[in-house]
């Protein structure tokens, strides 16, 4: 009996890497939005463009999480129990990079 392959790569599309990314940064931005939009009151230490660093950087790795998640389905098979082992670490890989991404935003204001 001859060996079988059935590891096979996906061909890479622009279009859908874009869509990932975009949705990425979309999810990323509403859920900064909550923490930024939130304060009543901010520190006269922050200044007054303290919102800028957090809506900007938290979306950008938030783009990069979901471009992520595109290029481990491009390696995934796409049934089985593998295709949701790679379903659940890609999850858990934007999840980790959106968590990242409010840290890094948030330092020096909110996360002190």
């Amino acid at each position: 009996m001859a060996p079988t392959n059935t590891f096979f790569i996906q061909p890479f599309e622009p279009a859908s890497f874009l869509k990932r990314a975009l949705i990425g940064a979309a999810i990323a931005l509403v859920v900064i939005s909550l923490f930024v939009f939130g304060v009543k009151n901010p520190r006269p230490e922050w200044g007054s463009w303290w919102m800028l660093r957090p809506l900007l950087l938290t979306p950008f790795v938030g783009a990069l999480g979901g471009a992520c998640t595109y290029l481990v389905s491009l390696v995934a098979p796409k049934h089985g129990w593998k295709y949701v082992g790679a379903l659940v670490i890609s999850v858990i890989g934007y999840v980790i990079s959106l968590w990242l991404g409010i840290v890094l935003g948030l330092d020096g204001t909110l996360w002190n």
